[in-house]
């Protein structure tokens, strides 16, 4: 990866929509090198796809839920229920396997307690927990989809 790509990958970053011929502008390329390269990264895995960036709250989202689980169970039958369940919520929007004391950390956007303690009373009638403790964001101080590309290992330049 050189620094063309990288300027082709954080312009993507930036605004998803642009067309090959904008991208190609932006990124001071040609048409025809900008898609090569544009298409050899999606092929690589570097561009996973391009979606609309959606405002929780002016769709009434506004609570955002970080729910640390740990469980007594670690089998596979345990995590396919558990992957299961959490597949199967679309309230959940971020779920990671931890080091530590926490087995799993996931993020909820929902409407409000309400909601949340709906979401939280299906997850554990689906799945057995150990132990389940949310803390409830008061504000979002900085939240963005772009990766650091300037500290990123890929970088040739």
């Amino acid at each position: 990866m050189d620094e063309a790509d990288i300027r082709i990958l954080g312009a993507l970053q930036k605004d998803g929509t642009l067309s090959v011929a904008a991208l190609s502008e932006v990124v001071h390329l040609s048409h025809n090198s900008c898609w090569r390269r544009l298409k050899r990264l999606e092929a690589a895995g570097a561009v996973k796809g391009r979606v609309a960036l959606l405002d929780p709250e002016k769709l009434g989202l506004e609570l955002t839920a970080y729910v640390s689980i740990r469980t007594s169970e670690h089998n596979d039958e345990w995590l396919r229920s558990f992957a299961h369940a959490v597949e199967t919520m679309p309230e959940i929007v971020e779920l990671y396997r931890m080091t530590g004391d926490v087995d799993y950390l996931m993020k909820i956007r929902v409407a409000n307690i309400a909601a949340y303690d709906a979401v939280y009373k299906k997850l554990i009638g689906m799945v057995k927990l150990t132990d389940v403790s949310s803390a409830f964001a008061m504000e979002e101080m900085k939240n963005t989809t772009e990766l650091p590309l300037s500290t990123s290992p890929c970088r040739t330049g």
